[in-house]
């Protein structure tokens, strides 16, 4: 009897420590996220993509605004780094668009990319955990990285390819992204 009692407790501490690791990543990425397209915003606001950033950003602040809740309902402390975040997520938005639109696309496809990627990851560990455990979860992940690789499509429509020094550019916005979900994930 004693060793059900420590398995079960055993699954619900790591149930909760991959719940904690989940949540405050992708409150983070959706932070970030939300700050990228406002800086894009900021240096474009007088193009015509302006209306496309837009609509992209409030659909991240929807996303953001979940894991907010999440957070609240799961007893989950955000990354210690959410202030480092939110000036890197608007300065790389912003920089990118001082670029030009294209540049700023392309920034948008690198990031997306990798986030599409990061919550296909996620789902398959929610899965491999239980998904009787995790539906509200799997079902929130799974539609926003639908919504983000909808934001990757925009990119690529809007001439991401043709930014000058895009292979550059994308890898580093990429090994950027990877070292923000690695940091965020622990701390």
């Amino acid at each position: 009897m004693w060793i059900k009692i420590v398995r079960g407790f055993c699954t619900e501490t790591n149930r909760q420590r991959l719940l904690d690791r989940i949540i405050r990543v992708d409150h983070a990425g959706e932070l970030g996220a939300a700050r990228i397209y406002a800086g894009q915003l900021f240096i474009l606001r007088q193009r015509p993509l302006a209306m496309t950033i837009q609509h992209m950003k409030e659909q991240e602040e929807v996303h953001l605004k979940t894991f907010e809740n999440m957070a609240r309902k799961y007893r989950v402390r955000p990354t210690i780094m959410t202030p480092v975040w939110n000036v890197a997520g608007f300065l790389l938005g912003a920089g990118t668009a001082l670029l030009g639109p294209k540049a700023a696309m392309a920034c948008t496809v690198a990031v997306e990319e990798v986030i599409g990627q990061h919550y296909n990851n996620q789902i398959r560990e929610l899965i491999l955990d239980g998904e009787e455990h995790h539906k509200e979860l799997l079902e929130t992940i799974g539609k926003f990285r639908d919504e983000e690789l909808e934001h990757h499509d925009i990119g690529l429509k809007h001439h991401a390819l043709e930014t000058q020094f895009y292979g550059a550019m994308k890898t580093i916005i990429q090994f950027g992204c990877k070292g923000a979900i690695w940091i965020s994930e622990r701390f």
